[in-house]
């Protein structure tokens, strides 16, 4: 599908990308349609579509070396003027790091994150709840678990089976590494509880764990919001995907990989709401299910960054970087964009997407969608052709990841 004329070149910017997964890339390719500028993007081991890139640039740097990344960055905006360079990433350790340093960052970058009081008050996961129970957004029920009291024992749950466990604080959670880890767990029995705990407590992970019930629904019960709150405190963009598939994989399990951009005012209202309520600055991303016992949404949570799905805002008629230029580098934050084009974003295959998506009405927009559907990774813009090859590759290989993790019936015919 084609996308919109960039934007005029702006030659007096500096993109920088610290990340080198899809995400990375989505945010790559915006700034540079935002920009017309090459882009920086700073990681260890980016993924070959990033690596084959005709127009980021590359910089092999370790992360999780904070002194040797803020010199790494330092040197790139060296002699150059204020507000002339823009750093952003895509992973909560990420956005914890660029807030920790942003001081030393500013005044030649703009980082486009939240404060740190802000970003506390959202993203961890029972500070959102207690935040959307003063909002009056519903949250699931949950028990919240201090992992460095488990040498004590299991702790005592009293929500039903099923249920669902995960970190509180994202950061905290990509700084540890287990064999079996996983982003969410879905807990049936009390034996499958018991060896989470087993796990964590083997692994040394002291932060804290929320057990939640499990809200029904499949895949496409899931709505994906993203917002941005600019300088003077006004919701300057907002838009939202209905979730038609999520990637089952360990690792990546409730990430969405088929979507289709849509309005949900109410949504959009509970969001504003909730970043107006602690003085939010920057891009948000919510997690939201309809729950299909009464209709009711409820929100599962906040990343304090614009999502690894961030390119469906584009693909929807806005692009959130330019949003953000204009208003943290040109000074204007308004008017407000809300992203209201109907899309089909997938980073699956057709074919995938129509076996594994079973409500009738979904499939026929599916089917009405797919010839422009939008993949972040195909960008015209791309001239290698190792490159297209390797990501129509990937994009094929996504079959035998579900057949693997969410096996489906075979399908006679299209319904």
């Amino acid at each position: 599908m084609a996308l919109s004329a960039r934007t005029p070149s702006r030659p007096d910017l500096l993109p920088v990308v610290i990340g080198g997964d899809i995400g990375g890339y989505a945010l790559a390719r915006q700034l540079h349609d935002a920009t017309g500028q090459r882009v920086t993007l700073l990681s260890p081991s980016p993924i070959e579509a990033i690596a084959l890139s005709s127009y980021i640039d590359v910089i092999h740097q370790d992360s999780r070396d904070e002194p040797g990344m803020v010199a790494r960055l330092r040197e790139l905006v060296a002699g150059r003027a204020e507000r002339s360079a823009v750093v952003i990433g895509n992973r909560d350790s990420t956005a914890q790091f660029l807030i920790a340093h942003r001081n030393e960052l500013e005044p030649e970058y703009v980082v486009p994150f939240p404060s740190a009081e802000a970003m506390n008050a959202l993203s961890d996961k029972v500070a959102f709840a207690e935040a959307c129970a003063e909002q009056g957004l519903r949250t699931p029920r949950q028990v919240v678990v201090d992992c460095s009291e488990l040498a004590d024992g299991d702790p005592q749950i009293d929500i039903p089976f099923p249920l669902v466990g995960k970190a509180a604080v994202g950061a905290d959670w990509d700084a540890v590494e287990f064999p079996g880890q996983r982003k969410i767990y879905f807990i049936d029995t009390p034996e499958e509880l018991a060896s989470l705990w087993s796990d964590l407590r083997s692994a040394g992970y002291q932060s804290t764990f929320l057990i939640q019930e499990r809200i029904p629904g499949e895949d496409d019960a899931m709505r994906s919001v993203t917002a941005y709150m600019a300088s003077n405190g006004e919701m300057t963009m907002i838009g939202s995907a209905r979730v038609l598939l999520e990637d089952h994989t360990p690792t990546l399990i409730g990430n969405p990989v088929a979507m289709i951009t849509e309005p949900f005012p109410e949504l959009w209202e509970g969001a504003e709401k909730l970043l107006t309520s602690v003085g939010y600055r920057g891009f948000a991303n919510f997690d939201v299910k309809i729950d299909p016992r009464g209709g009711d949404p409820v929100y599962f949570e906040l990343n304090p960054r614009i999502g690894r799905n961030s390119f469906y805002m584009s693909a929807a008629g806005v692009n959130p970087m330019v949003v953000m230029i204009r208003d943290l580098i040109d000074g204007r934050p308004g008017p407000r964009r809300e992203a209201e084009k109907e899309v089909l974003y997938s980073l699956l295959p057709r074919h995938l997407v129509l076996h594994q998506v079973d409500d009738p009405a979904l499939r026929r927009r599916v089917l009405r969608l797919a010839a422009r559907a939008v993949d972040p990774l195909l960008d015209p813009a791309e001239r290698s052709l190792r490159r297209r090859l390797l990501v129509s590759a990937q994009k094929l290989n996504h079959d035998r990841k579900f057949h693997r993790y969410h096996p489906r019936p075979l399908r006679l015919r299209l319904r």
